[in-house]
């Protein structure tokens, strides 16, 4: 399946999902010679979590994997869980939910109350139940970018929305994709903004490393560009794409033109990145399983 992971957002099938409390003591706990905490985003393997979504953590379980990030919190529920439900199976399997990706769009925002909407409190109030340390938002929706001064308000409500979070020991974040680095505002990188207007002790840039590449830039650029800035990254990497409109498509890593190890070792060493969420969304003639597991056994060969 090709289903890109900008067109699945935009068809709007993901504008309710989730995400939540994870203590401070899980970067401290894990093992010493790891560089730091390696997750999958669950889209990766969309379709198998929809069939079987216990089935399907079950086999990522045994692959190896310890923390996972969701892509799926639909009336309510996590991939048809509520969440004292999903919790339960997650630590059934030894699971942790590390983050989750939740749109939050101008719905979600009460400009006359100052305040936000009870659906979006209940989706951070469920993610805290999940245990998760990050709530982020994939996705901006074209609105919300049209003008400077628009955009700015948009982003004043990113930081509410760090207070929001903090209250239940998470935080929020934001997951970049392509046009944050090809479009402008007066005369400024939509990406820039970003960067300059959120508060990084309330909000965190999920760095996509592949995604930007869609949009011309390039991630050990972006990386230098803002040192210590990116704690938690997904991880990918990239190759022309056979199909689609985009120019890229993900691929396993380590075979595309991210030059992905560097990328992370300089997140390590400088980006101040602590948490590595793996996600592919093209897999050539592979399984999305098979390349679950490849991409895990990369990054453990490179010491994560």
């Amino acid at each position: 399946m090709k289903t890109s992971r900008r067109t699945f957002l935009k068809t709007g099938a993901m504008a309710a999902l989730g995400v939540a409390i994870l203590p401070q003591s899980v970067f401290a706990s894990g093992k010493s010679k790891q560089k730091g905490i390696v997750g999958l985003q669950l889209y990766s393997v969309r379709d198998d979590m929809m069939k079987d979504p216990v089935g399907s953590l079950t086999q990522l379980a045994k692959m190896g994997y310890v923390y996972v990030e969701h892509a799926n919190y639909v009336d309510q529920k996590f991939y048809g869980f509520l969440a004292p439900e999903f919790r339960k199976v997650l630590d059934g399997l030894g699971l942790k939910m590390i983050s989750g990706h939740t749109v939050m769009g101008k719905q979600h925002w009460d400009e006359t109350k100052k305040d936000f909407s009870d659906s979006w409190k209940k989706t951070v109030g469920d993610a805290a139940v999940l245990g998760q340390k990050w709530v982020i938002s994939p996705w901006m929706d074209e609105t919300m970018r049209k003008t400077y001064d628009d955009f700015k308000r948009y982003m004043d409500v990113f930081n509410k929305c760090g207070e929001l979070c903090k209250k239940s020991g998470m935080k929020f974040g934001y997951h970049n994709h392509d046009f944050e680095f090809s479009q402008k505002l007066n005369d400024e990188k939509i990406f820039d903004i970003i960067m300059k207007s959120i508060d990084n002790n309330l909000v965190a840039l999920q760095l996509d490393i592949g995604n930007l590449y869609n949009g011309g830039a390039i991630a050990l650029d972006v990386m230098n560009q803002y040192p210590g800035r990116f704690e938690i990254m997904h991880v990918k990497d990239e190759i022309p794409a056979k199909t689609g409109t985009e120019k890229y498509e993900s691929t396993i890593l380590g075979e595309g033109i991210v030059n992905t190890k560097k990328v992370v070792d300089l997140g390590t060493k400088k980006g101040g990145t602590r948490c590595y969420i793996i996600e592919q969304e093209s897999y050539g003639e592979k399984t999305p399983m098979y390349c679950a597991k490849a991409d895990l056994d990369i990054m453990k060969k490179w010491g994560y």
